[in-house]
């Protein structure tokens, strides 16, 4: 059996994947410059899973024995995070502030609290509820001076992400505490799925890419290093574990809008 890491390890995995994570915001709204947002999302997804496909020819982990209800999981997985959740996401950065979207995140806390006590049954401690509060309460603090002319919009896409971002959420937890599916088949089989999905619908949309050999390093960046490099510490079974539940990681997510905060500045 798996040794399951400590606590504070467990702490320290989200903590960097939310570091890694805050830049995101800042690259993406550099890309958006040279490259339409659908594109940008089907990209860096993509290019992700092949960066890790030879890993998993490497190791063997190839699933070809996974349940038919196994692989429709994976594929709601990576709808609902990378083709809606982030392609929203990347959509709204047309229209909003890196910071703003970033903080506007934070409300996937209440709705992942909300979805895991319904599907999960897992019931958040005095103390997870306290830290939610805080940093709720930081991101209204943010939000009070009111919305710039045309950001309403990007707020309006943005909601549809959220959503999704919110089954995601449920979705994911729930495989890997069952651990059903090791975790870099976890990780690389919803970024082909989602990442696929978006080019498809971003190549009609958006045209062929075309942009300079900067932007397509920033794009490799993404895809090797914000996703491909981090995404398989985040669902991994053991970590999940020690973790106690997803909200034990939603506070830290936070942090992603005070990182971007300090980047715009």
């Amino acid at each position: 059996m798996q040794k399951k890491p400590s606590y504070p390890l467990a702490i320290i995995e989200a903590l960097f994947v939310n570091i890694i994570w805050a830049s995101s915001f800042i690259f993406v709204k550099l890309l958006l410059k040279d490259l339409g947002p659908l594109t940008i999302g089907g990209l860096r997804y993509f290019i992700g899973f092949l960066v890790l496909l030879p890993f998993m020819l490497r190791r063997g982990k190839l699933p070809h024995a996974l349940p038919r209800r196994m692989w429709l999981r994976l594929l709601l997985i990576g709808v609902s995070a990378y083709t809606i959740g982030n392609g929203a996401m990347f959509w709204s950065l047309k229209y909003l502030p890196a910071t703003t979207v970033s903080f506007m995140m934070s409300i996937i806390t209440l709705l992942v609290l909300f979805g895991s006590i319904l599907w999960l049954k897992e019931i958040p401690t005095w103390l997870q509820t306290v830290g939610i509060l805080v940093t709720l309460g930081g991101t209204a603090l943010f939000f009070s001076i009111g919305l710039k002319p045309g950001e309403p919009l990007g707020m309006a896409i943005l909601s549809l992400g959220l959503v999704s971002f919110t089954l995601f959420g449920v979705l994911g937890r729930e495989a890997a505490r069952g651990q059903k599916v090791d975790t870099l088949s976890l990780t690389a089989i919803p970024l082909a799925f989602g990442g696929g999905l978006l080019l498809v619908v971003a190549l009609p949309l958006e045209g062929l890419p075309q942009a300079s050999p900067a932007t397509w390093g920033l794009v490799l960046w993404l895809a090797a290093v914000n996703t491909a490099l981090v995404h398989p510490v985040q669902p991994r079974p053991a970590s999940a574990d020690r973790l106690r539940d997803e909200r034990d990681a939603q506070p830290l997510a936070h942090l992603d809008g005070a990182n971007s905060l300090v980047s715009a500045g």
